[in-house]
């Protein structure tokens, strides 16, 4: 065997060993390189030079093993290592990091590359690119807030001077519950007291304070007039509203009203006077007004002393008005506020009447609409049970905006608004219109989607990233800048959604970091190098051989 195969053999020790040193310095050099994949060399042995062949077993002799003298090592592959990085957080919304198999898809001079280096920012076209080399983000343009099915790609661009027009509300979403067992509002009996001085010529005038199905206060005036009977008097009586100056909505006389001596020097109400106090006879009823009541007589009497009448409306009852409100907005994105108030009026009865102020509208008056809903025995609500089976709020909005003609959505079964013996509180949970707004801020969600958040309040999709999968990772070629290009053996590009399709979603505000571990990277340099210097070895051994070869002839 000659000498020379030694020192070849050594020599690709050396060399070979070099290149694993420069992969594990690649890597160490690459320890903060956002994305970074590692990389490892692996070696096998090369031609092997036979000495003799080997030889099959004979029935006089046995077989030999060949005899072979390696001719030293090669790389038998330098493969990167495309297990996940870890995340470092940086509060940036563009920073990107991918956890997953999936790559970010972008364009350079209208090529297609791939990286996990998700630092990107916002050019001044609008353009989301890499802060490293400008490469344009892909993905999909969302068209009025929805993102259409495919995988065609494109620039991922957002107008920061994005305005999005008004939308009207078209309907509102109300909630809460009405107590079971509240009290009625409207007032159902009028009760009077005192007595009325027979010296005096009269007339006696009296008021108390009523209110109708809905709330609305009425001032109920009574007045007693002497007529030329002696203890006999006229009763009228009157209802004014609660306008400024106050308008009569309806009168009524209640006559004659008779006094007599009940035999104690006490003149007190005839029987037929206080039958015309009977509830049956004698109930007020103004429909315009939904006010329903009944006068009782109870102890008015009369003598010669101070008048001193009083009279109450279900011993003061205070009305039981639950009300609840919510902002809808007009064609040109101004605000009305609408409200619902409720009154009890029966057993699993209640009225509502909807309104928006007459400030808000071209009439200057007030627009409503009234309505009664029954609750079933389980206190939920049935759609058929609600009058006008489709209520819809309509009026002219000021400002010259369109007719706005808003549903009412009280809910269906327990969805909604419900009546229990829990307290009493309606809301409005939602509508569905919204003002006119300018792009504030955007966010990104783990699916990649680009989320605009909008002056309103209000948010709009208006893009969504793409990622890319490849049948054989490994097979990608690195084109410097953190960037990969598909090669013949990565197999054909696979475009997707983060998420299930892609298994990979996305951490806004943070950054893969490298995947590089320094203990493991020394480790191997110190392999290297002892490799190193025991192939410098072989080569120092076999030249001094040949040295001693050499002084054989002297």
């Amino acid at each position: 065997m000659a000498l020379s195969i030694s020192l070849f053999t050594g020599f690709s020790g050396l060399r070979n060993h070099q290149g694993m040193l420069d992969i594990v310095g690649n890597n160490i050099a690459n320890v903060n390189t956002l994305g970074f994949k590692k990389s490892r060399i692996l070696f096998s042995d090369a031609l092997n030079q036979f000495i003799r062949a080997g030889s099959k077993p004979t029935d006089l002799n046995g077989g030999t093993n060949p005899f072979q003298v390696g001719l030293g090592v090669k790389v038998n592959s330098i493969d990167r290592n495309w297990s996940q990085g870890s995340l470092e957080n940086t509060g940036i919304t563009t920073d990107l990091a991918l956890q997953g198999p999936g790559l970010f898809i972008l364009k350079s001079n209208g090529n297609n590359l791939y990286t996990r280096a998700g630092s990107f920012q916002f050019d001044a076209d609008g353009r989301l690119v890499s802060s490293q080399n400008g490469a344009v983000v892909q993905g999909k343009i969302a068209i009025d807030g929805k993102v259409l099915p495919g995988n065609n790609l494109e620039d991922i661009i957002i107008d920061t001077n994005l305005r999005i027009p008004a939308v009207a509300t078209t309907e509102v979403k109300w909630g809460g519950n009405l107590e079971s067992d509240s009290d009625l509002t409207r007032s159902e009996n009028v009760v009077q007291k005192g007595n009325i001085n027979s010296d005096l010529p009269g007339p006696f005038a009296i008021n108390t304070t009523v209110y109708n199905d809905y709330g609305d206060s009425y001032d109920l005036v009574l007045t007693y007039s002497k007529t030329a009977n002696p203890n006999q008097y006229d009763l009228s009586w009157e209802v004014f509203n609660s306008e400024d100056p106050p308008v009569s909505v309806g009168s009524g006389t209640i006559s004659p009203i008779q006094f007599e001596d009940d035999g104690n020097g006490n003149f007190v109400m005839d029987a037929a006077s206080v039958a015309l106090f009977d509830g049956i006879n004698n109930r007020v009823n103004i429909a315009n007004e939904n006010l329903d009541f009944i006068f009782d007589s109870t102890t008015t009497t009369q003598d010669a002393s101070a008048t001193t009448l009083s009279i109450s409306a279900d011993d003061d009852r205070d009305p039981n008005i639950v009300s609840g409100s919510i902002n809808a907005f007009d064609s040109l994105g101004s605000s009305h506020l609408i409200t619902v108030k409720f009154t009890k009026i029966g057993d699993n009865q209640w009225t509502y009447i909807a309104s928006v102020p007459g400030t808000e509208t071209t009439s200057g008056q007030e627009e409503s609409l009234t309505g009664t809903i029954a609750f079933n025995s389980d206190g939920s609500i049935s759609p058929g049970n609600i009058s006008p089976t489709d209520p819809h709020l309509t009026f002219d909005p000021a400002g010259g905006a369109d007719t706005l003609s808003v549903k009412l959505n009280f809910g269906k079964d327990f969805e909604g608004i419900t009546q229990t013996s829990s307290d009493s509180k309606i809301l409005g949970l939602s509508q569905d219109g919204a003002a006119s707004a300018t792009l504030n801020d955007i966010q990104i969600d783990q699916y990649g989607n680009i989320q605009g958040i909008f002056s309103n309040g209000t948010s709009r999709t208006l893009a969504q990233l793409m990622v890319a999968n490849f049948a054989n990772v490994e097979g990608l070629a690195s084109k410097g800048d953190n960037m990969y290009s598909a090669q013949p053996n990565s197999g054909d590009v696979i475009i997707s959604t983060l998420g299930a399709e892609s298994g990979t979603v996305v951490q806004s505000g943070a950054l893969e970091q490298s995947n590089v571990d320094l203990s493991e990277e020394f480790t191997k340099m110190i392999i290297a190098q002892r490799g190193f210097q025991a192939n410098t070895r072989v080569i120092t051994t076999a030249d001094t051989i040949l040295q001693e070869t050499i002084n054989l002839v002297r």
